[in-house]
């Protein structure tokens, strides 16, 4: 990992598969960060724990720009965070942009998600 101002490179594009995510570990507790990458190209960053059961999103599967928890199939929005349909909760989600084929994530927004958490 390497910062560049106000974001942190957290590695390649190629590196997280389509429809898949990967995981980095951020911060002096251990947070699990998810990243994940959509069919349609899009990227997204969540805290990696579902609000329901705490479970592990990155092991869930990916369907559009939603997620569904591997322990109760809940289906998370990867944009808002917000749980969909009649479930409710939400899990902070953190600002990620692609540059040249690298993928960054918002130094601010994850130092301040995982001093809430």
């Amino acid at each position: 990992m390497m910062m560049t101002g106000d974001w942190i490179d957290v590695g390649a594009l190629g590196e997280i598969p389509l429809r898949g995510a990967r995981t980095i570990k951020m911060g002096a507790g251990g947070e699990e960060i998810a990243i994940f990458h959509t069919s349609g190209g899009k990227v997204y960053a969540l805290v990696n724990r579902c609000p329901h059961k705490q479970g592990p999103l990155s092991q869930g599967i990916v369907h559009g720009d939603a997620v569904a928890c591997p322990l109760h199939n809940w289906r998370i929005s990867l944009a808002t965070g917000e749980a969909l349909g009649e479930d409710e909760g939400c899990v902070p989600t953190i600002p990620v942009r692609v540059d040249a084929g690298r993928v960054l994530i918002s130094r601010i927004a994850m130092l301040t998600t995982l001093a809430a958490a």
